[in-house]
């Protein structure tokens, strides 16, 4: 190498410029590089790109449709939906679905299980829309009561229901050994719940909505213990697709102006969600008053906060092992206008 040096100079510097080049393309789907990949692809024909779009009870779908986020685009996209995280995430792991939202502890729990997937954006949302409820006339009156009880969770075992009562039984000095556990999915739960075969329901969302409008009590809500986080996250195989992985980039930008949309509209998303969910109109507005989400790049507090969940779902044994969150984060194909 130093007669290399010496004697042809010139020949070094050029090898040299050609091997840092490939380096540079060898990194260009890592880390925030990737961006340079969306980059070089942007007038990529996207006509035979087909993008299917995970999704629970319908949550983004509707208030995708309901603003018209799809309108004009260079892809087809098909929608899958699924009543719980847990099916949807096998779906994903199947290669059925090439996107799948979720809240904090379903992707934990489907990471720690070996699912391909990167989260790829952050659904800021309430902590309110997690609780554990009981019957009107339930003579549970705190989480302290609670034990001896039969509380059921929603809807399988690492879920953001399960995280809840964990932190509320700890909050409270009940020992989780002294409550009774068990695991139901929320359609058949709303339905045992309202027929008063459940003492305590620890669940979420729309099916959290429901009960409360049948007169169901909040004896305490996700606010101050639950991140209020959900994840958008994207399968290895449609991120390692070029055209693919600019198909998903543009379906998270019009995301992004979905949820924007919902929160300027709050009256006719409620609306448009009681009607494709075939819900009362009470319902949606309970949904819509628990406070608006926004769609927004991954962030190092996001990280942090998930990292958190998993550490105490690891210390439970819920989940066998940890996970390095970080390295289930690709920041490259989302990033705000």
């Amino acid at each position: 190498m130093a007669e290399l040096l010496i004697n042809q100079g010139s020949r070094f510097w050029k090898t040299t410029a050609l091997l840092l080049s490939g380096a540079m393309l060898l990194l260009g789907g890592c880390g925030e590089s990737s961006k340079t990949e969306s980059t070089s692809t942007k007038h990529s024909d996207l006509s035979g790109v087909t993008l299917i779009l995970g999704d629970q009870a319908k949550g983004l779908r509707t208030v995708v449709e309901a603003a018209n986020a799809l309108e004009g685009i260079e892809y087809k996209v098909q929608w899958a939906n699924f009543q719980g995280a847990a099916p949807l995430f096998e779906a994903l792991r199947a290669g059925a679905v090439d996107l799948a939202p979720a809240g904090d502890t379903p992707v934990l729990a489907a990471a720690t299980g070996g699912a391909p997937l990167r989260i790829v954006a952050v659904r800021r949302g309430q902590a309110r829309g997690i609780a554990i409820l009981v019957p009107a006339d339930s003579p549970i009156r705190s989480v302290a009561d609670l034990k001896g009880r039969n509380v059921v969770v929603s809807s399988a075992r690492g879920s953001i229901a399960q995280y809840l009562l964990i932190r509320a039984l700890a909050n409270a000095g009940v020992d989780e050994k002294d409550v009774k556990v068990g695991f139901v999915l929320p359609t058949d739960a709303l339905s045992a719940f309202n027929a008063g075969q459940i003492e305590a329901w620890a669940t979420f969302g729309v099916y959290q909505a429901f009960a409360e409008q049948q007169g169901a009590r909040v004896l305490i809500s996700g606010v101050g213990i639950n991140t209020g986080l959900n994840f958008i996250t994207a399968s290895d195989e449609v991120l390692s697709d070029p055209l693919k992985r600019q198909a998903l980039s543009d379906v998270l930008q019009r995301f992004a102006k979905a949820l924007e949309w919902g929160q300027q509209n709050p009256d006719e998303y409620a609306r448009v969600f009681a009607r494709v969910n075939d819900i009362p109109l009470e319902v949606s507005q309970t949904l819509r008053r628990w406070g608006d989400e926004s769609l927004l790049p991954v962030q190092a507090e996001d990280v942090q906060a998930l990292q958190e969940v998993d550490d105490l779902f690891v210390a439970k044994k819920i989940f066998p092992h940890r996970v390095d969150v970080r390295t289930l984060t690709d920041t490259g194909v989302f990033a705000t206008p």
